[in-house]
């Protein structure tokens, strides 16, 4: 998120210096899967429309980024099966196809929630996973995590009006008189954007009257990265919270669990062994790949779940751009944008989300 706010700042000429405690996109972020899934198109509302309009952007936006810095995010509308193991699945699923229908649209362009006796894509997910049928739906998207944070990073370094400070962790942050020491220097702001995942929940809490609970939480995930011949167009599978992620280069990820309690919040142990054991069974191409790489980090769940954006009510200079848990990467670049106009005194194109604004995030841990 504080990647892509420094993207629109520069878009729009103004002076940022984007600061980091460690190196830029070294956190969650950095991650393996990549996988951009949308709501499902039941209950329609403005939380699942904000969301379809971001996905749908999300895919000219990177285009730019790649055109703009001759490196590749790994983007693919690849595309997702859901397999469904139990008949009454496959009757609320066939109803999802009819809400897709009538909510999955973007002008002309048309997405869909197919629901068949058999996927498309032989090899790729055993029959027996979807012994009622399977969902595909041509909404969902990938992207390589590191590959896009390189091409955001090598963005930015080109930038004339964004300045990067790596290893400079905020020692103190004034947000009334608009100062904060960063790495031994202090450095004057007129709006500061908050964007530092799951350490940005202590830093608005000390700043923050009421709440009785905490704003946010880091919830761990662990997941893998695969080698194997496969077609990287292959649709993202999607499975009881476990997700398969085809990528390029003949990598597929793995991932992930969602641990509110943990010792260590880089480990990985037998919870990753679970999710590699099952993505096996219903792979058959997998079951003899090699593990290249297993990844823990933590992600930020603020206290509502859904992203946290907006002027702190009581800090006017200071606006979060933090939470977002496993929806960030298809939010991200909108969400930013939205931080950036906040910043600048301006209206943006679109509205954010009741819920996402910090005041409703602050009213939940006030209750």
């Amino acid at each position: 998120m504080g990647l892509w706010a420094a993207v629109h700042a520069e878009r729009r000429g103004i002076a940022t210096i984007i600061a980091d405690a460690g190196r830029l996109g070294g956190g969650a972020s950095g991650g393996l899967l990549g996988a951009l899934m949308p709501h499902m198109p039941d209950r329609w509302s403005e939380k699942k429309q904000f969301q379809f309009d971001a996905l749908v952007s999300l895919e000219a936006e990177i285009a730019a980024l790649e055109a703009a810095t001759g490196l590749s995010a790994g983007y693919n509308r690849s595309g997702r099966l859901i397999p469904l193991p139990k008949p009454h699945l496959n009757r609320i699923a066939r109803g999802h196809s009819e809400d897709a229908e009538r909510h999955w649209q973007a002008g002309e362009r048309r997405f869909h929630w197919h629901v068949v006796d058999r996927p498309d894509a032989d090899g790729w997910v055993d029959a027996s996973a979807g012994a009622s049928g399977f969902v595909h739906d041509t909404l969902a998207a990938r992207v390589a995590p590191r590959s896009l944070m390189s091409a955001l990073i090598a963005s930015l370094r080109q930038a004339k009006f964004v300045r990067i400070l790596e290893y400079a962790a905020v020692a103190g942050l004034d947000p009334d008189r608009g100062t904060a020491d960063i790495g031994g220097e202090t450095i004057a702001f007129s709006r500061c954007i908050l964007a530092a995942g799951h350490q940005s929940f202590p830093l608005l809490q000390e700043l923050t009257l009421g709440p009785k609970k905490p704003l946010g939480q880091p919830v761990k995930g662990q997941a893998t990265l695969l080698k194997a011949a496969i077609d990287p167009a292959l649709p993202t599978i999607f499975l009881d919270g476990l997700y398969i992620v085809a990528h390029e280069g003949g990598h597929v990820a793995i991932g992930s669990t969602s641990e509110n309690r943990f010792n260590d919040p880089f480990s990985t142990d037998a919870q990753l062994d679970a999710l590699i054991e099952t993505a096996r069974a219903i792979v058959p191409i997998l079951r003899d790949a090699p593990v290249v790489e297993r990844w823990a980090g933590l992600r930020p769940k603020a206290i509502d779940r859904d992203p946290m954006i907006g002027c702190h009510p009581d800090h006017p200079r200071l606006i979060a751009l933090t939470g977002g848990f496993k929806v960030s990467f298809g939010l991200a670049h909108r969400l930013a944008e939205a931080a950036v106009c906040i910043a600048d005194d301006i209206d943006c194109e679109y509205l954010l989300p009741e819920s996402f604004a910090i005041s409703s995030h602050i009213a939940a841990a006030s209750r």
